[in-house]
């Protein structure tokens, strides 16, 4: 993780969040209200900013250049998170490709369609083995496009992979994220529980830590 660089007087009180995702705005929006953090999130949807390439390989690349995307054509520090589900009986797909992985970016019902049956002929063979996985989010922030030493942020999140969905709450995988200790799938929680303990909450804290 990078050590904070101090941001100019000008723009140290407003930031890009590099995302239209509205899932991911509210959660960002209500995390950085509870840390009393004296600056203004600006989602780039207002700006006319256009979601950036994703052609990274890892979550870190994919996060560093939505951020650099976004504050190259704002003029503005931008924070981005690159976020997913890894299941590592399947490789720790979907991974990055997670928004996408039924080949329509954010269809969320047919991601998680396709995540139960690619999950079938497992469960089928080890009908009696839970199915682990684990949320990922990476947030990357610069100060400038062409920051040389990013902010970087990390937080993991496990749990187990259901076969059917539950709960009406959250958005992407969440109803199908069991969490064995609380009985409840991500989608089953309140959105201040959800933060206090989920994949991006804990990104978060450990950026604002940074800065």
């Amino acid at each position: 993780m990078s050590p904070a660089l101090p941001l100019s007087k000008t723009t140290q009180n407003q930031w890009v969040l590099a995302s239209n995702n509205q899932g991911k705005l509210a959660e960002f929006k209500r995390l950085f209200a509870e840390a009393n953090l004296d600056v203004t999130i600006v989602p780039q949807g207002q700006l006319e900013i256009e979601d950036a390439v994703e052609d990274g390989l890892s979550f870190v690349e994919n996060a560093i250049i939505k951020a650099r995307h976004a504050s190259r054509i704002s003029g503005l520090p931008a924070i981005a998170d690159d976020s997913g589900l890894c299941v590592p009986v399947l490789g720790n797909a979907p991974g990055i490709y997670s928004a996408r992985y039924a080949g329509e970016h954010g269809n969320d019902a047919k991601n998680n369609a396709k995540l139960i049956a690619d999950l079938r002929p497992i469960r089928d063979e080890q009908p009696d083995t839970p199915i682990k996985g684990m949320f990922v989010c990476v947030l990357a922030m610069v100060r400038h496009a062409d920051d040389p030493l990013p902010i970087i942020a990390q937080g993991l999140w496990h749990g187990e992979i259901l076969e059917t969905p539950h709960g009406d709450g959250g958005f992407g995988y969440d109803p199908l994220f069991w969490l064995p200790k609380l009985q409840a799938t991500a989608a089953s929680l309140s959105a201040a529980n959800k933060n206090s303990i989920s994949h991006r909450g804990q990104a978060i804290r450990q950026l604002l830590e940074q800065l």
